[in-house]
This record gives structure tokens, C-alpha cells and sequence, in this order.
């Protein structure tokens, strides 16, 4: 059911600045820059072959990304895989005893369904289920 790895999320302080750094030192070009209010979030984007780097910057300083460089600082925030079938995929998580964030999936950047495995869960890493399947 996983097809692939989607994307890595970074957490970051400041886009402009981490922009930076994948534009002049990695030569990356942003694809896009996209806010989501429901998450307090302002993403952009790079590809890198066939997956994607995803830059996250809060909105609001109870976000979940505001949380997370509160406590850990700039990194790998989480890591999307794709999914030909997210409800099921949630469904065999929950089943195999895992904790998730999401019981439904939400609508994410790129207008994607996405949902998330609490870490505790996952050996210590956010995971993300994430697909273009509509709900």
C-alpha cells in the first residue's frame, strides 16, 4: 500500500532564511509556497529527484511545528510516505496497536488527504500517511 517516500518536513524558524540555503548552496528551485491555516503552518517545497523536501514554518506560536522548534530545535520534523489508499493504511496502523494523531484524514498541503502516527508509536519519528485519493 506504501508506494514511495512523498516527502521529509523540516521545521524551521524562518522560511526566507532556509530558502536560503536549498536555493544558493543546494540549487534547489522552490516549487511552491502554500499556507495552511488548519495546521498554522507555511510550507514550501523542492523536489530532489522523486521526492520532495517540505520547509515548515509556524504561523502561530501554539502550531505544532512552534511546538516541536520550541522543544527540539530546527530538523527533520517528520516523513511522508505515499499511499494508494490512506483509510485503509490508518485503519492497519490503529489495528496493529499503533497511536495515531489523525483517526480521519485532513487535507494538507498540496490539497493532499494526509494523517499522522504519533511518534511514540513509531520509534520516535512523525510519520505521515499522505495521498491524492479524495475522501
Amino acid at each position: 500500500m506504501l508506494k514511495k517516500i512523498d516527502h521529509l518536513g523540516i521545521a524551521v524558524h524562518s522560511l526566507e532564511q532556509a530558502k536560503e540555503l536549498y536555493e544558493n548552496i543546494l540549487g534547489l528551485t522552490c516549487e511552491k509556497v502554500e499556507e495552511i491555516a488548519s495546521q498554522k503552518v507555511r510550507t514550501a517545497f523542492y523536489s530532489i529527484g522523486d521526492t520532495h523536501i517540505e520547509l515548515l514554518e509556524p504561523t502561530a506560536d501554539d502550531s505544532p511545528v512552534a511546538k516541536f522548534l520550541s522543544s527540539k530545535g530546527e530538523g527533520i520534523h517528520h516523513i511522508a510516505y505515499k499511499t494508494d489508499d490512506i483509510t485503509s493504511q490508518l485503519a492497519n496502523a490503529k489495528e496493529q496497536g499503533c497511536k495515531l494523531i489523525h483517526e480521519e484524514p485532513i487535507i494538507g498541503a498540496g490539497n493532499k488527504l494526509v494523517a499522522f502516527l504519533h511518534p511514540k508509536s513509531t520509534h520516535g519519528v512523525l510519520t505521515e500517511f499522505c495521498s491524492e485519493e479524495k475522501a
